[in-house]
């Protein structure tokens, strides 16, 4: 893809909805041309419950995105999650017509858009097919383009999601005056930004904990092997807290990250924070161990779930680079040392700065920002796979002897000059097969009285 060209990556999460202007530069990285965020009130569990919130909030966040950039904003890459995301393999199989022939990039799509017609429950759609192992008549090929075979398998990492969830999404775009370039699962566009190949190959768990989900995401060998959605998050943290405080959501949200933590070891008995009472009621003591304890207890249940979806995925021994947490979530104190314990692996917090240039916006460094700005990232490699795609289908067109410009039949003119003719009239004379003229005479010359006895 050429350098230059502007994305804009659209993250539509429980509690912000966030829009990322970048571009590709000239070291391979992303420029950050400009941001916008936003409160979302549409919503829950990264899903959309009300269109009219949620377009208002994308319309907010783009414009603000759009002012800092001085970009204006036509196209979007959005995310999509939420608790009806899963995950299936399947494995495809395409019979070459000529093995002497190398195979193409085209092949290997024609292969995997197989993949898409697969029968789905009423209801569920197929959201991306990504291609994992490729086999050449039977054997491990690492890259097969350029290969010579007359059988290529692949095994594919099927996602799948509800139909209307995906379809409200489109609408909530459309009605904000935007078109949609791609749509992206959310915990792969966190990958994206906060993980290196090293760590894919060696095997890791990205875990991105949202305000409505955490989402999962599982590499090995530089493939995707497995993802899921918990229907947890930050919020349900928040609410926790308002039940076991008895404070209302806004004092909850706020002593949760100013004050909060993982960890209720790490607090002291002694240390309180007091909170408003509500319309003139007496002020609260809250605990600062006590609020951990809460914390700790929702966050020891999403660990528990991580480490289900890792047993699920047959991967536990296999993680060498361990847990990367990233997300809102992530910015938990002491979250760091209560994923090591719960899950018995290396863990470390995942920042979006990764894959960027050096910025003045020093707040997309946060692990909040992670999704949309992997959406940038991601859209740019798969724009860049689309080019690459093109150019390997009209290679193969070439090569079966295809011309773009269609073969005139040009016939021999009678009596007729050009000088007499329009160009545009001979031209539409030359493409006639048959002298339907000539037919006719020749049909009259024969069926006539004389020739009848």
């Amino acid at each position: 893809m050429s350098e230059g060209k502007i994305i804009v990556g659209l993250d539509i999460g429980t509690t912000k909805v966030a829009c990322i202007v970048g571009r590709k530069a000239g070291n391979g990285k992303i420029e950050i041309l400009g941001y916008g965020k936003t409160i979302s009130t549409g919503v829950r569990r990264g899903v959309v419950t009300n269109i009219f919130d949620t377009v208002e909030a994308i319309k907010t966040a783009v414009k603000q995105a759009s002012d800092q950039s001085g970009v204006e904003i036509n196209r979007v890459s959005v995310g999509i999650a939420g608790q009806h995301i899963k995950s299936l393999q399947h494995r495809g199989v395409l019979m070459r017509d000529n093995h002497e022939t190398e195979i193409s990039e085209a092949e290997l799509e024609r292969l995997r858009n197989d993949t898409f017609k697969i029968n789905m429950t009423p209801g569920e759609e197929i959201i991306d097919v990504i291609r994992q192992d490729t086999y050449v008549d039977g054997e491990l090929a690492t890259n097969p383009v350029g290969m010579l075979g007359s059988k290529i398998e692949a095994n594919f990492h099927v996602i799948i999601g509800q139909t209307s969830a995906a379809k409200n999404i489109i609408k909530c775009i459309q009605s904000a005056g935007l078109e949609m370039d791609y749509m992206i699962l959310e915990p792969i566009a966190s990958a994206q930004a906060v993980l290196d190949d090293e760590e894919k190959d060696a095997g890791v768990v990205l875990v991105d904990i949202g305000g409505g989900t955490t989402d999962i995401a599982i590499f090995k060998d530089k493939k995707i092997q497995h993802t899921a959605v918990i229907p947890f998050g930050g919020n349900i943290i928040t609410d926790d807290i308002c039940t076991g405080c008895s404070i209302i959501k806004h004092y909850a949200e706020e002593v949760k990250v100013k004050f909060g933590s993982a960890l209720a070891s790490e607090n002291r008995d002694d240390e309180v924070v007091s909170i408003p009472g509500i319309r003139g009621r007496e002020p609260k003591e809250i605990s600062f161990k006590n609020l951990a304890h809460i914390i700790q207890a929702r966050l020891e249940e999403i660990f528990e779930l991580v480490n289900y979806e890792i047993q699920k995925a047959k991967s536990e021994n296999n993680l060498i680079a361990g847990v990367v947490l990233t997300g809102g979530g992530a910015m938990m104190n002491h979250i760091q040392q209560l994923a090591e314990f719960k899950t018995g692996l290396e863990v470390r917090i995942g920042y979006p700065n990764e894959h960027l240039n050096a910025t003045k916006m020093k707040e997309l460094s946060s692990p909040m920002f992670s999704t949309g700005i992997g959406i940038v990232i991601e859209t740019i490699a798969r724009m860049e796979h689309d080019e690459f795609l093109q150019a390997s289908q009209e290679a193969e067109r070439q090569r079966a002897g295809y011309t773009k410009e269609p073969v005139e039949i040009v016939e021999d003119e009678q009596e007729t000059s050009e000088s007499e003719i329009d160009v545009n009239e001979s031209r539409r004379k030359k493409k006639k097969g048959i002298d339907l003229k000539k037919i006719v005479t020749s049909f009259t010359e024969f069926f006539t009285p004389d020739n009848i006895e």
